[in-house]
């Protein structure tokens, strides 16, 4: 095989996965005759990541790393590693080796076949906090429902071929989600089931409440079905107010209409958070139209360490 193939490898305080990342993805790829670069993307990391990939890089002609100006998140460290990569076709991948990369063979083998987009698709999630594994599935419900893309077992480790790749660089919102993305550009599309590993360093740095606002940006970044769910609140509020009008008059006309002080405040009450949810939800997407029309990038990198082979 002559063509290059490209890793992606997000990272944020991912200091000590850094080596460990290199010499398995290495070995492995070698092991295979692939040729291949490592793309470290430094994500505004707090410890030692950037000093990592540096010593890496200095060691490793086939190892580059970009680092951003400050943390923007792992969607934009996604893209400016799709940005940077020279491969004929691209893979991203976390770096805590929880994507083994042993499947990276069978992945580029289909992308060989004609395949442009392979999914790795998750044949378990592995050993998960209950919390955490009920909001997982709430979140890739809600998401599967409003894209008509099932993505209960997705996840960012997937090649994407060169064209998919530019097709998704051309994309001009700043607010992106890239699970979802890669499959709405399409192409031919294959799927190769692995069992999520353990983590070989560190701990997690996604806590529920960071969880849970990732979700809520992807959603509104991705789908209007929240704008959707005003309207049937709307009507649903319509609804009930018909129903208890007609009652309410109906008592009237009998002679049995009582004060009801009680249940005109509970209707209030009602009445006032339905509209102050809906207003939330219109101002959110306000919100991420004020992002978008202020055109700022999705990151800025700071610095690049490693032989360059795309500006």
């Amino acid at each position: 095989m002559d063509k290059l193939v490209s890793v992606v490898l997000p990272a944020f305080n991912e200091q000590d996965a850094i080596s460990p990342a290199v010499e398995r993805i290495s070995s492995v790829l070698d092991g295979a005759g692939i040729p291949f670069e490592l793309i470290f993307v430094n994500d505004g990391s707090r410890d030692g990541t950037w000093q990592a990939i540096c010593r890496e890089a200095q060691k490793n002609d086939r190892v580059r790393g970009a680092s951003f100006s400050r943390n923007f998140g792992k969607e934009s460290a996604l893209f400016a590693g799709l940005a940077e990569a020279a491969g004929d076709c691209c893979i991203t991948m976390d770096c805590d080796l929880q994507h083994p990369p042993e499947y990276i063979p069978e992945m580029v083998r289909l992308w060989q076949g004609g395949a442009q987009v392979v999914e790795a698709v998750k044949a378990d999630r592995g050993k998960e906090n209950p919390l955490y594994r009920l909001c997982a599935k709430c979140f890739y419900g809600l998401i599967s429902g409003a894209t008509n893309i099932d993505m209960a077992k997705s996840s960012d480790f997937k090649l994407l071929d060169r064209q998919a790749v530019d097709a998704l660089l051309e994309l001009p919102e700043r607010n992106t989600f890239y699970r979802a993305l890669s499959a709405w550009v399409g192409f031919t599309t294959a799927q190769v089931p692995f069992q999520v590993e353990e983590r070989t360093q560190g701990v997690s740095k996604w806590s529920v409440l960071s969880l849970i606002k990732y979700a809520v940006n992807n959603i509104t970044s991705f789908s209007t079905a929240p704008m959707q769910f005003v309207t049937w609140l709307g009507g649903l509020t319509l609804l009930i107010s018909v129903v208890m009008g007609i009652q309410t008059l109906a008592k009237k006309f009998m002679g049995l209409a009582l004060e009801g002080f009680t249940t005109v405040i509970i209707v209030q009450l009602f009445i006032g958070g339905v509209i102050m949810i809906s207003l939330g939800i219109i101002g959110h997407y306000i919100a991420k139209i004020y992002d978008e029309i202020k055109h700022r990038p999705r990151f800025i990198v700071a610095e690049r360490c490693g032989k360059q082979t795309k500006a």
